[in-house]
């Protein structure tokens, strides 16, 4: 029945581009009276569509003639005219969807209608990449076209003068990286003076290569961070251990005997689990390198740490490889994109993993951090108030880009048939019968002229071909994570007859393999070479384009570009980016896939089932199975790996939506501050609460006069919050005096306190002060909260064994701890306001205390210990990258205090109510 209803009315995806084709025809229809505009008239369109916008037509009103002047100014500044499905793929944008076009079907260039159109509104329209090159070469390159129409472009890029970044982001549009972006937004929420931030509203946004940012980067926060505690010995002592346990051949099973080892491994889950002897045999190394006591258990609450080290370190040992996850480069462990095969210069990964692949290494090991400030891509994107994307590969992640962003995705048709030949994978039993037939089919291209790329999943698989190449003395190229710098240069010669090109990943590389050789590219690397002379420029770039027409013809005869690809990637995506680069606007291609039982993906999820077929056929050594059933098998293997990859992803947004939630509150209320022209009265309003609560503490409200304590009120109104009021005189001589009364004469007293303290240093003088109180007390806190979120979360799915849902449970304790943090936020702003003490310069000279070095005494409330918190009062500047001082003093430090003693720490409390109930 849905097939018959497809038939007769089509998909929704047949509908929309029915709907678009209508516009294209209207756009069309505008072409020829645009041609005969002149080049001033055209410019003054920009004007023209502003000022209708003004009087109050719509975007979508002048969609049609907007595309029109785009598509004609294309024509004058590039020679370049938008193809009419190029056309579709820009309303698509327009309408905030996401356009999927194949591999060079021209997504930057059919980018410009939908941004020129929503800069129309002077909003700012940010177009976000995968990289700061493709940032800098789009904005240089299309911001010819945006400059002619009269439109200002900026690109924000990392370690930018600040103000050169404030002015990228107050043009028209604005190219950059989704980092970039992300990160500006957290400064912008962390700046002291309103006049430093850089964003503006979150407008409209495009997504270059969307699935790669929102999907494969969704479960990567961006994380501003500030030094903390330094653990780097023990990293350095615990990476001795992991070598000296035994790994099981597998995973134990139930009601089977354990298999001998101390560890297993579970790749899919990418997690190390020690088994009972494991654990035992781990406690005996511990004590005998002197990290745990003689006879004590590792699962001793006191050494809760070290478990945490050995597991990071049996992780960094078994699951984390060098020239797979990870180049060591000038002393220093660099993150390789999965999914790029990029350097990632500058990320690190959390939780003690980096500095246990440092140990591992041998290189320097940086310090642990503290989170400053967070946010996840899938949360950032969603604050814009219209998102877009392209892409050429989305299709497969439909769904949750639907469920997670509201993103719907078209697939726009390609301009000319695709005529590329997908071939179906060959399935070897071992890996060298695998290498021995990509090697020969590599041979058979070279020598017929076609050009081949082989994508690889890791640099150590690119290099392991490499050197089969060089064995066979057979000339190719190499692009991975190594070879970064020539990217550019390897790609636009990649499609030259007979060219062999090892690739570890191919999304997003932003440039065109053309059959024959990028001329273009050719052109532009002969220009920049200095050596040169202009004569001999000219002459070598007229001999280029001599070249390539023969050079074109020759790989179109001999099969156009072949895909190879030496093993699947758990995203089918990924697969599909590989083979899009062959076939690109009607050119010939074919692709092929070679695969062995050895490859991860086909050992985790894949191998039994395939591996019996090829027992069941008895198939000879080297001979593979190529049947359509086996990829079936192996997509199927893909598909689970994608839908558990999505749970992963959606529960992550679910715990993070909490937090966003109240990152919106609190970034909601700094602003407030940072732009109010004067804090007073919003402090004033901080005052009246923090004093009626510490009031009723001690009085409650509608209370009987038994229940008073008037003493203890009097006393901790004068030593933690300095107003000195006679309570008990008043209580005795005016017996009639009401709770009301008292808390009037009270907050009287506390609004006096605060006023001369204001008149001592002028209304002008003490506005920046307190702002500063504010928003460093909120910093602080806000820092602390989210240590705190982190360690809730970590253990909260716990709470599934007492028939709880782990969810619920996080949102209730969370609020719980926002709550707490806003109360002591406030708490601490009016302390520090109402204590400090206003000195001239001459009496500061004379009371000069003698400083005690690395002694930082602080008071911690119960409660805040509990949850990991260290409140204090907020005088440490926001980023000081000084070492937090949590953590209690030697016991041989503390004097011994009694009971009922007052507590040292000055709360005014008695010991077992203060530290003592925390101890």
């Amino acid at each position: 029945m849905v097939s018959l209803l497809k038939k007769l009315i089509g998909s929704r995806n047949d509908r929309i581009l029915r709907q678009y084709r209508k516009q294209v025809g209207q756009i069309n229809a505008l072409e020829p009276s645009l041609e005969a505009v002149s080049d001033e008239d055209l410019k003054n369109k920009t004007v023209q569509f502003r000022e209708q916008l003004a009087s109050g037509s719509t975007l979508d009103q002048l969609l049609p003639e907007a595309f029109a002047v785009v598509r004609e100014a294309s024509k004058r500044v590039f020679g370049m005219r938008h193809f009419d499905v190029q056309l579709m793929g820009a309303i698509a944008l327009h309408h905030g969807k996401i356009a999927e076009m194949r591999t060079g079907e021209g997504k930057t260039l059919m980018a410009t209608l939908a941004v020129y159109l929503n800069a129309l509104a002077s909003k700012g329209v940010h177009v976000v990449t995968v990289n700061d090159y493709l940032a800098r070469r789009d904005a240089e390159w299309m911001g010819q076209l945006y400059n002619f129409l009269g439109l200002s472009v900026g690109v924000v890029v990392p370690q930018q003068d600040p103000q050169e970044k404030v002015d990228a982001y107050r043009a028209d549009i604005t190219y950059g990286t989704n980092n970039e972006f992300g990160f500006d937004y957290l400064r912008d929420n962390m700046e002291y003076r309103a006049e430093d931030r850089r964003q503006r509203s979150l407008s409209f946004a495009i997504v270059d290569e969307v699935d790669s940012i929102l999907i494969d980067e969704a479960r990567t926060p961006l994380i501003i961070s500030g030094q903390a505690e330094d653990h780097t010995e023990v990293y350095v002592r615990m990476n001795a251990v992991p070598p000296m346990l035994t790994r099981m051949a597998s995973e134990p099973k139930p009601h089977e005997p354990e298999p001998e080892g101390d560890f297993w491994v579970d790749e899919k889950g990418q997690q190390v689990h020690l088994s009972e002897s494991g654990m035992e045999q781990a406690e005996e190394i511990l004590s005998r390198l002197g990290l745990l006591p003689e006879g004590e258990s590792l699962y001793d609450p006191r050494h809760i740490t070290l478990i945490h080290h050995l597991m990071v370190a049996l992780r960094a040992h078994n699951l984390f490889f060098r020239d797979q996850h990870y180049v060591v480069t000038d002393n220093e462990v660099v993150i390789v994109d999965e999914f790029t095969g990029r350097l990632m210069v500058g990320r690190r990964w959390s939780d003690g993993l980096h500095q246990a692949v440092e140990a591992k290494e041998g290189v320097t090991i940086q310090n642990e951090n503290q989170t400053l400030a967070s946010i996840t891509f899938q949360n950032y994107f969603r604050m814009y108030d219209k998102l877009a994307g392209m892409t050429g590969t989305a299709d497969t992640e439909a769904y949750e880009f639907q469920e997670i962003y509201g993103l719907e995705t078209v697939i726009i048709p390609t301009n000319k048939p695709m005529i590329r030949v997908d071939q179906n994978d060959q399935v070897f039993k071992t890996d060298n019968e695998k290498y021995n037939a990509i090697l020969a089919d590599m041979k058979d291209c070279q020598e017929r002229g076609q050009p081949v790329l082989v994508g690889t999943t890791s640099i150590e698989n690119s290099e392991r071909l490499s050197s089969m190449l060089k064995r066979e003395k057979l000339a190719h190229e190499v692009l991975n994570a190594k070879q970064h710098a020539r990217e550019a240069e390897i790609v636009a010669e990649a499609g030259k007859p007979g060219r062999i090109t090892i690739a570890t990943n191919m999304a997003g590389r932003g440039t065109d393999i053309v059959l024959g050789g990028s001329v273009e590219k050719q052109i532009a690397l002969v220009r920049a070479d200095a050596d040169l002379s202009a004569q001999e420029k000219e002459a070598r770039i007229q001999q280029i384009r001599d070249e390539w027409a023969p050079a074109n013809e020759a790989v179109k005869a001999a099969g156009g570009l072949r895909i190879i690809g030496t093993e699947r990637h758990e995203s089918r995506r990924i697969d599909n980016q590989l083979r899009g680069r062959a076939g690109r606007q009607g050119d010939p291609g074919s692709t092929r896939f070679y695969l062995s039982l050895e490859d991860s993906l086909m050992r985790i999820f894949a191998g039994d089932r395939v591996r019996a077929i090829m027992e069941r056929l008895r198939l000879p050594e080297g001979e593979p199975i190529e049947a359509k059933m086996v990829s079936r098998s192996i997509e199927s293997a893909q598909r689970k790996v994608e839908a558990r990859n999505f749970d992963i992803r959606k529960q992550l947004l679910q715990f993070d939506d909490v937090a966003n939630d109240q990152r919106k509150v609190l970034y909601a209320q700094r602003n407030e501050v940072l732009e109010a022209q004067d804090v007073g009265e919003m402090v004033l309003n901080l005052l009246s609460a923090t004093i009626t609560e510490v009031f009723h503490a001690y009085i409650p409200a509608e209370s009987m006069e038994e229940q008073w304590d008037v003493a203890g009120l009097q006393s901790v109104l004068e030593s933690d919050w300095g107003i000195e009021v006679a309570l008990v005189d008043w209580a005795e001589k005016e017996p009639n005096l009401t709770d009301e009364d008292l808390l009037e004469r009270v907050l009287a007293e506390a609004n006096r306190v605060y006023s001369t303290k204001v008149e001592l240093v002028g209304r002008d003088n003490w506005a920046p002060f307190e702002r500063s109180v504010l928003l460093q007390s909120i910093d602080t806190h806000w820092r602390n909260h989210l240590s705190s979120l982190d360690h809730l979360r970590q253990g909260i799915h716990l709470r599934g064994y007492a028939q709880k849902d782990p969810k619920q449970e996080y949102k209730r304790e969370a609020f719980e701890l926002f709550s707490g943090m806003l109360d002591r936020v406030r708490t601490d702003v009016v302390r520090v306001l109402l204590t400090v003490r206003i000195q001239t310069p001459e009496q500061v000279a004379q009371t000069e205390p003698e400083s005690v070095e690395g002694v930082t005494y602080h008071h911690s409330d119960y409660d805040a210990a509990l949850s990991g918190e260290d409140p204090g009062i907020a005088e440490e500047p926001l980023g000081a990258t000084q070492p937090a001082s949590g953590g209690a003093a030697s016991a041989g430090a503390v004097p011994k205090v009694g009971r009922n003693e007052p507590c040292p720490c000055g709360s005014g409390k008695k010991y077992k109510h203060c530290h003592g109930r925390i101890a």
